[in-house]
């Protein structure tokens, strides 16, 4: 579980610091006389880098269906911490000038390539080593990120409490993606020892009549798309929960602290109850507890939000966000097993990361955006919650339709 997980941990560590220090990095590298400008460029840049994934996921894919699991893992590790280590090192905007911005950009498309690949692999790898138990063990592909958002959110409670601004636009930034190079040795260190998955190895035919990008492409698009709308209202919130430290600053006027110290309560919530709930799904059938999720989330998220602008404070944050992990974690805890059930063995990897990347590219990357310019556009601070409940009426349909179409329970 530690060796498929560590790659996505790394990945939503980086996901998350970027986007909670993302007024920082707009600062710094997307300078304008209008901050919202700088943010929409910073973000964008961010959403820019999930349009390479689909690359990243049929590439990897393929190599992961083909060569193995453990060989796409750990090519998709050393791709991480490339573009990791790039962002750590890049000189701001006012030392290098254009070249700044090119560099941060360059460096998400690696991390984007990177990670179009790696759910895909690690999930399968999951899966075919406990396939009895595979809402547990693939529910931790998901808990990493919940430990990611834990591990970000710690570092930038400390930073915005202990630094001054210039000390945080100076260094401090950089401390938590330097920590990140340190995750990576580790995680390549475990991949390199772990055995292949079982059913991959001794599967004797490892190939398919047109290989599993054709496979997936000639006789799953169907189960792709349903994939990708299942996927819309967990990726979303993922997202959502990035820009909460810079939603809280921007719209609620309230100190960094509290929108980071309120995401450690999310991190923690997820990290625990996810495999719960992926453990409770081998028990009762994940579209029950997928279902059940998507109907709380759709009647749920205006009011939550609403209350909390319309009294925000540390004690209505930190509640708010422990709500939204709960909701969370209720739906994406099974999400990893219905998406392998969807796709067969010989292009599961190609499959999931197929529609994964094109689910995260979509409802992912573009959602702080959609966030920005929503609010800006209409004046309105609980605009979004419009779109997370859209998305929460499609997930919710493609979750039925996994049950009709395909006999997922």
């Amino acid at each position: 579980m530690i060796a498929a997980s560590v790659g996505n941990a790394l990945e939503w560590f980086d996901v998350a610091i970027y986007g909670f220090f993302a007024a920082t990095i707009a600062k710094l590298f997307f300078p304008s006389t209008d901050d919202t400008v700088s943010l929409l460029l910073a973000f964008g840049t961010f959403g820019i880098s999930y349009l390479v994934r689909p690359l990243g996921a049929v590439v990897l894919g393929r190599y992961a269906d083909r060569v193995g699991r453990k060989a796409a893992l750990m090519l998709s590790i050393k791709l991480m911490m490339l573009g990791t280590l790039l962002i750590a090192v890049m000189p701001t905007y006012a030392a290098i000038g254009l070249t700044a911005p090119l560099g941060i950009l360059l460096a998400r498309l690696i991390q984007g390539f990177s990670a179009g690949g790696e759910f895909g692999s690690a999930t399968a790898f999951l899966v075919e080593h406990a396939p009895r138990m595979r809402g547990f063990m693939s529910s931790w592909q998901f808990a990493s990120q919940g430990i990611s958002t834990l591990l970000a959110a710690s570092f930038g409670t400390l930073l915005s409490s202990t630094l001054s601004t210039g000390q945080l636009e100076s260094w401090g930034w950089r401390v938590p993606f330097f920590f990140g190079l340190l995750i990576g040795p580790v995680g390549y260190a475990i991949r390199r020892y772990v055995d292949e998955a079982p059913a991959f190895a001794h599967d004797e035919d490892t190939t398919t009549e047109h290989g599993p990008v054709s496979e997936v492409l000639r006789h799953h698009k169907g189960r792709v798309l349903l994939a990708i709308a299942a996927l819309a209202v967990s990726t979303a919130i993922t997202y959502l929960i990035t820009y909460m430290p810079v939603f809280a600053v921007k719209e609620l006027d309230l100190p960094a602290s509290t929108g980071f110290a309120a995401t450690m309560v999310t991190g923690a919530v997820l990290t625990v109850v996810t495999p719960l709930v992926g453990h409770l799904s081998d028990k009762t059938g994940r579209i029950r507890v997928m279902a059940t999720s998507a109907v709380l989330i759709l009647l749920l998220i205006r009011p939550v939000f609403a209350f909390l602008v319309a009294h925000p404070g540390f004690g209505v944050m930190l509640t708010v966000m422990f709500l939204i992990g709960l909701l969370k974690a209720g739906y994406f805890g099974a999400l990893p097993a219905l998406l392998s059930d969807l796709f067969p063995r010989s292009s599961r990897a190609t499959g999931m990361s197929i529609s994964y990347n094109l689910g995260v590219m979509l409802f992912g990357g573009t959602t702080p955006v959609v966030i920005v310019w929503l609010v800006d556009v209409t004046g309105d601070k609980l605009a979004v919650t419009w779109y997370l409940a859209a998305l929460a009426a499609l997930s919710l349909a493609a979750v039925a339709i996994a049950r009709r179409r395909f006999g997922i329970r």
